[in-house]
């Protein structure tokens, strides 16, 4: 599976867990802001920079999701051992 397709899995576990991730341009808040995991308004939320590599996209939000409990929801194999690599 290559990088873009594997994001874009990482995005659909994202997406079962109620997690929204959304790609913005964190370059032009003016600040040194850094893609991350917030709740806002009780809605949990990704935020991912949208000009970073694909593989830091996937080591970023990677990261977050081996956080969160998976253990009732199906992973695809390939995602669940990067998943465990990372």
């Amino acid at each position: 599976m290559n990088p873009t397709e594997l994001y874009q899995q990482l995005k659909d576990l994202a997406a079962k867990l109620d997690i929204q991730v959304a790609e913005q341009n964190l370059r032009v808040t003016g600040v040194n802001a850094k893609s991350g995991f917030c709740i806002v308004k009780d809605q949990k939320l990704f935020i991912m920079d949208k000009h970073l590599p694909v593989r830091e996209k996937l080591e970023t939000l990677a990261d977050c999701l081996k956080t969160m409990p998976l253990d009732d929801i199906y992973v695809v194999p390939v995602v669940r051992k990067y998943l465990d690599r990372s």
